[in-house]
């Protein structure tokens, strides 16, 4: 059972979306701390009302380097967000991370339906970070690259 099929049990135990706001808020506070060092304009992700730093670093195979991903955020459930898609992102090889459509990941919890459009264009802008994070890893020759990429 992936990590996302764990949510979306625990998701159907919640009776109400209170709950399953905490659920996320929960997630979030379950993130590993990132490093005040990596709370930079580089990391920064553009297009969130909430401030939102996301990290990557890439290893393996260098045809399909698979990513990790670190993240901050200082609203709650923006970080719970966050905790959501790295379940679904990280730890995956890069052709997975752009072939994989969050969306309905969404559309399954039942998320996409009660976020505000802030946090729903927010969540869009983390997601497009992290496939430009994959798309960078592929182009990539071995070392530190662009875009928030970490050697290998």
């Amino acid at each position: 059972m992936t990590a996302i099929d764990e949510l979306i049990a625990d998701f159907d135990i919640l009776d109400d979306w209170e709950d399953r706001y905490r659920h996320v808020i929960e997630l979030g506070r379950q993130l590993p701390e990132l490093p005040a060092a990596d709370h930079t304009p580089q990391n920064k992700v553009r297009g969130c009302a909430s401030q939102v730093w996301i990290t990557s670093h890439a290893s393996g195979d260098i045809d399909n380097p698979v990513l990790s991903f670190q993240g901050d955020s200082d609203a709650l459930i923006v970080k719970g967000l966050i905790a959501i898609a790295f379940m679904i992102f990280s730890e995956k090889p890069a052709r997975q991370i752009l072939a994989t459509d969050a969306g309905e990941v969404l559309g399954r919890l039942g998320l996409a339906g009660h976020l505000t459009q802030q946090r729903s264009n927010g969540f869009a802008s983390m997601i497009q970070r992290i496939k430009q994070d994959a798309a960078t890893a592929l182009q990539a020759s071995p070392g530190p690259a662009a875009g928030g990429i970490a050697g290998r």
